[in-house]
């Protein structure tokens, strides 16, 4: 289940989390590695946007907690497809047409 999470840390001066910003992404590495995380990019400012591919709900939350717990956000979470099978969907309808 791939998922676009955008980052909206709470507002604190960047200083002043400097060291859990490095925590985040030792945090996330092991993500990306694995294969959970598809693509991480800091935002300008701060925050981050994050494609994760996860195999439930629960998954997400998790992971979500686990990132919180590093640096308090707000989270926006864009369901997405996968682009073959948004193909796959738009072939199926053109043929039930």
């Amino acid at each position: 289940m791939l998922v676009l999470v955008i980052s909206d840390p709470v507002p604190q001066p960047p200083s002043a989390v400097t060291a859990a910003r490095q925590s985040y992404w030792r945090w996330i590495q092991p993500l990306i590695d694995a294969g959970t995380v598809r693509s991480v990019h800091a935002k300008l400012g701060r925050g981050a946007v994050v494609l994760f591919d996860v195999a439930s709900h629960e998954a997400l939350h998790a992971h979500l907690n686990a990132w919180a717990d590093i640096i308090p956000a707000r989270f926006e979470l864009h369901p997405l497809l996968d682009p073959a099978a948004a193909q796959d969907f738009l072939q199926t309808q053109a043929a039930a047409r």
